[in-house]
């Protein structure tokens, strides 16, 4: 369907034509357990005004067929009306009404309306999930952000089964009877919504289980609405086959916390009723903020043992998707341009929630560092980068744009302009905002204005610098030393944007830190300046006189967004003292300067290797942990040089081994060992022993469980160096069925170093269509572990595939098959060039061939090539 991609232009011109004033949305799926039915009726009709009579628009709708269309009364010619993915309403009045009859599909993408069942029990549960625009796929509508309405939907199931909606139920009633009296499928009738994007409507629908509680608050003296009550019901959702799992309490407090949060910090009463919370399977994205009733991941309940870092990881999705309420929901970008406006403010804020509202604290800010800065500057380095705000020309470009950039970039720089303008000018100026756009659209200009008059400075500068330009900057400090003293500290910026290829020094407001020896051997702060770094070069007078440091840090605290580089003296002291940097955060940012010189290719990646082996040991924060031991695999699987790679990864395992045996039993640490056992496993024959022996409960280290999770770990690395059996599989998948360890099965099946198990896998995923979004991620991942002898025949399949990906499945699963399957692990001839590697020229060759393929799926492809050069870039270093 070519038109199913909508232009900017295209909305922008529907948006000059059209308001929509209500939308009235009916959902039959009292047929969703019979899965051999593959779609549902829908009805949709739509009161809305145009500004010209006769005019002509159109609506959005994906599905199996339409039925009938009735515009002001008469019925349309559905041969003339129904084009693709759009459905021509012409001749239009000033006021009218439209509705149309028709049938969706039930997804197995998890895009629309997804069906799942759960092999635990057989039961069936759906949910939709929509952004950027899969509303089309469940009723007709205007699929913009910018054209809001309120919406009443009605929606048949099952009887017994729970459904639930954006608002409150208001009606049910049984629709149909078995023989013996009794409810096969009701309506459940809600309460019209507030003016919302299609985008952000929902639909829950199955035997879920579900908790419900009652968070309560009284305005303060100094708000806006000193002494008012403010009354959320709260609930909770899941399948019946985790409620065992089910963890509410934590959950509850959670959210009960961060209602506090943004109620007392915006000033502005959460306005949308209940806060219902459902966590579903085979979930796409971590959650989405839909109002009223917010979808997550169902991997946040933890059916295995869990690290406190898991734990702060829903925490933070929890508030990341609260702060949408308002930045999103409340106001809402105009279009896919401004998505920054939304997610950038919902990343800096969530971050902000748990580290002034959750026990978790400051460790907020050290994730933040540690895991969500290092995907903006992967992201940031890519051909595809883009300015924060961005050139969003079509839908498809949107889709792609849920990025390191529009996420983790945006709220770093937001987190700087926190510490440029004030906190307080910077919350009084989101209060103007929500006042002054309620349930209305927004782009750039709407927020700055109001931050500006808060702050009291012209933002248009810094916007200039930070939001329309593309690229990250590199800071590097040089340090020159007398009689053991600082004689001079200089910080050089360079910056090029890559989009235009124009300088793009920024002003960064950031902290130097020196840290020196204390007398419990620890590398402590001694010294710590704040200063605007601006063009070139600035100066730090402050730091003169003062004694040589044993670490220097550029961007102390992290208040800025840029790669830093240490200098010489400071590189060697992290090298072999990194470990015992006292303060968190600072660590955490000297381990990414070190990350950063590896994939630069400006150090080896064995030093790094090496660093991870005898410094992690002993890290207290396990989210730095778990990013430092990802990234040593990523080395030595990527970065290391062929001929050294063995060398690396026995280095690694040996550390690793150790290091398992050594920590703290019980502990979240030997937990993260224990997996990084596993994971290297897939790729090193020497860790199958030591795996089979905890699989098989000999020798297992005091405290450790080898629970569900960890065991399908072990027996992926096991299955993948052809140490397991398809029957030892099927035996450990027949002691526990459910929805997860059929995907580890999956996944290790897919592993197996046999040509006929990747000729099936192949199959299955690319020619075949039975596998779900989750399953088709578990097929792939397995699929890709292997040698070069094993997966060098499809190199040339994969290339001439791309094209057929693209067109005939949707962008989520043709994006997951053209990631996925990229033959990525290549290694580098001695002597030779990265970009003549025969995969690189290979790709070239596709993308000189392809000029006019659509641009999600070239995009994604030059960014795959992008990685694999950057690779083979380091191995070359690492020589």
């Amino acid at each position: 369907m070519l038109n199913s991609n909508l232009s900017r232009a295209e909305a922008a011109t529907r948006k000059a034509l059209l308001t929509v004033h209500h939308y009235d949305v009916f959902v039959d799926i009292g047929n969703a357990t019979r899965l051999a039915e593959p779609g549902f009726r829908t009805r949709s009709t739509i009161a809305f005004s145009a500004a010209r009579a006769g005019a002509e628009t159109f609506l959005d709708f994906i599905g199996l067929g339409v039925e009938s269309v009735v515009l002001n009364g008469q019925s349309l010619d559905l041969d003339t009306a129904v084009d693709g993915a759009r459905i021509h309403l012409p001749g239009l009045a000033l006021d009218n009404e439209v509705t149309v009859t028709a049938t969706a599909a039930y997804s197995r993408s998890g895009e629309g309306l997804h069906r799942f069942e759960d092999p635990a029990d057989g039961l069936v549960y759906t949910y939709t999930q929509y952004e950027p625009a899969d509303a089309r796929r469940v009723f007709a509508n205007f699929e913009q952000p910018d054209l809001k309405a309120p919406f009443t939907f009605h929606v048949t199931a099952p009887a017994h089964w729970e459904v639930a909606s954006n608002q409150a139920v208001t009606g049910y009633a049984d629709t149909a009877m078995d023989d013996g009296g009794t409810a096969v499928t009701g309506t459940w009738d809600f309460a019209p919504t507030l003016p919302i994007s299609t985008y952000i409507t929902t639909i829950l629908a199955g035997p879920y289980f579900k908790v419900s509680d009652q968070f309560s608050m009284v305005f303060g003296p100094d708000s806006a609405h000193a002494g008012s009550e403010l009354e959320i019901p709260l609930t909770a959702y899941c399948r019946n086959s985790l409620a065992a799992n089910f963890d509410t309490d934590p959950i509850f407090a959670v959210t009960k916390a961060g209602l506090q949060f943004f109620n007392e910090a915006f000033d502005y009463p959460y306005p949308f009723g209940k806060y219902d919370q459902a966590f579903v399977p085979e979930y796409n994205l971590g959650a989405m903020e839909n109002p009223g009733l917010v979808t997550f991941t169902e991997s946040y309940i933890h059916t295995s043992r869990a690290t406190d870092t898991q734990y702060q990881q829903r925490a933070n999705t929890i508030m990341h998707e609260m702060a949408h309420m308002w930045f999103g929901d409340l106001v809402t970008m105009s279009w896919w341009d401004d998505l920054w406006l939304k997610e950038s403010f919902a990343d800096f804020m969530g971050h902000l929630a748990v580290a002034e509202a959750t026990p978790w604290g400051e460790k907020s800010w050290t994730m933040f560092a540690s895991r969500r800065k290092a995907w903006a500057y992967v992201q940031d380095q890519l051909p595809t980068t883009h300015p924060i705000v961005a050139d969003i020309p079509h839908l498809e470009a949107a889709k792609q744009n849920f990025d390191g950039i529009t996420y983790a970039k945006g709220a770093s720089v937001l987190k700087q302009l926190v510490a440029y303008v004030g906190r307080e000018a910077f919350m009084a100026g989101s209060r103007g905002y929500f006042s002054a756009h309620e349930y209305g659209n927004t782009s750039l200009k709407d927020l700055l204005a109001p931050l500006g008059a808060a702050s009291g400075r012209d933002l248009s500068t810094w916007a200039g610098d930070w939001l329309q330009t593309a690229g990250i900057s590199t800071l590097t400090p040089r340090i020159e030393l007398a009689d053991g003293k600082i004689s001079s500290v200089v910080v050089e910026q360079e910056a090029t944007d890559p989009v235009t290829g124009l300088p793009a020094l920024r002003t960064h407001r950031l902290a130097v830190g020196l840290f020196g020896w204390d007398d419990a051997g620890r590398l402590a702060r001694t010294h710590s300046v704040t200063i605007d770094v601006a063009g070139p070069k600035t100066e730090v007078p402050e730091l003169s006189g003062l004694p040589a440091p044993a670490l220097l840090v550029v961007n102390d605290q992290d208040l800025s967004y840029a790669k830093v580089r240490l200098d010489p003296a400071s590189h060697a002291t992290a090298l072999e003292s990194l470990g015992a940097v006292a303060d968190p955060l600072a660590r955490s940012l000297v381990w990414s300067s070190l990350w950063n010189a590896v994939r630069d290719g400006l150090v080896p990646a064995q030093s790094y290797v090496d660093a991870v082996s005898r410094h992690a040991a002993g890290e207290p924060d396990i989210s730095l942990l778990q990013s430092l031991v990802d990234n040593a695999r990523f080395a030595v699987a990527n970065y290391c040089q062929p001929g050294t790679r063995g060398e690396a990864r026995a280095g690694l395992l040996a550390a690793v081994v150790h290091h398992l045996e050594a920590a703290e039993a019980g502990g979240d640490e030997q937990l993260v060992w224990a997996r990084t056992l596993a994971a290297l496993g897939r790729g090193a024959e020497a860790a199958s022993g030591r795996i089979r022996e905890l699989l098989d409960g000999v020798k297992v280290p005091t405290g450790l469980n080898v629970d569900s999770e960890l065991r399908w770990l072990l027996w992926q690395a096991l299955a993948a160096r052809g140490q397991a059996t398809p029957g030892q599989l099927d035996a450990e998948l027949a002691k526990e069925t459910t929805a997860e360890t059929r995907v580890g099965r999956l996944t290790a099946w897919a592993s197996f170093p046999d040509a006929a198990v990747k000729a099936e896998a192949w199959r299955s995923a690319v020619d075949g269509s039975e596998l779900t979004n989750e399953l088709l991620s578990a097929t792939l991942e397995g699929f890709m572990v292997g040698g070069h002898s094993l997966l060098q025949p499809y190199i040339e399949p994969y290339f001439a595939a791309l094209n057929g990906f693209w067109a005939e499945r949707s962008i989520e699963i043709a994006g997951r098959l053209v990631r996925g399957l990229f033959p990525a692990h290549q290694d580098l001839a001695p002597g030779t060039a990265p970009t003549d590697h025969p995969v690189v020229a290979r790709t070239d060759l596709w993308l000189a061939a392809n000029g006019d393929a659509a641009t999600g799926l070239r995009r994604l492809v030059v960014e795959q090539r992008d990685h694999l050069v950057r690779a083979l870039s380091a191995q070359a270093v690492s020589e």
